[in-house]
């Protein structure tokens, strides 16, 4: 794994998103009950920032809602969660060490990204 340093935990809002631009991908760190999640900051279906959209839970997952037609991503797996979005996004392992929020944008998207989101708990 190699995990790099996107940004400080203080950096993401509670409950919303931080648009990061990392050389190979743009990722959106994403902070929701206190968890942190780390994805791919394009809506598969429009390909827009899912950064600018609202965090919130739908349908009894954490998710991400993409302000242009309102798919949402579930934060945990990438998967949507409604139309008119089909394709799941990637996900990355995050973790906090201290104040820096670390991402693997080169790990693939798999339950260890989860738990290591959910690791990160602060």
């Amino acid at each position: 794994m190699a995990f790099e340093r996107v940004c400080a935990l203080s950096d993401v809002p509670e409950n919303g998103a931080l648009r990061v631009e990392l050389s190979d991908v743009d990722v959106a760190v994403v902070r929701f009950e206190g968890q942190l999640y780390a994805l791919e900051d394009r809506c598969s279906h429009a390909d827009v920032p899912l950064s600018e959209g609202d965090v919130e839970q739908f349908g009894g997952a954490p998710t991400i809602e993409c302000f242009l037609h309102g798919s949402c991503f579930d934060l945990r797996t990438g998967e949507p969660t409604n139309l008119p979005a089909t394709e799941p996004v990637d996900v990355y392992p995050v973790r906090v060490e201290g104040e820096d929020v670390l991402v693997d944008t080169e790990a693939e998207a798999t339950a260890s990204a989860v738990e290591s989101s959910h690791a990160a708990g602060n």
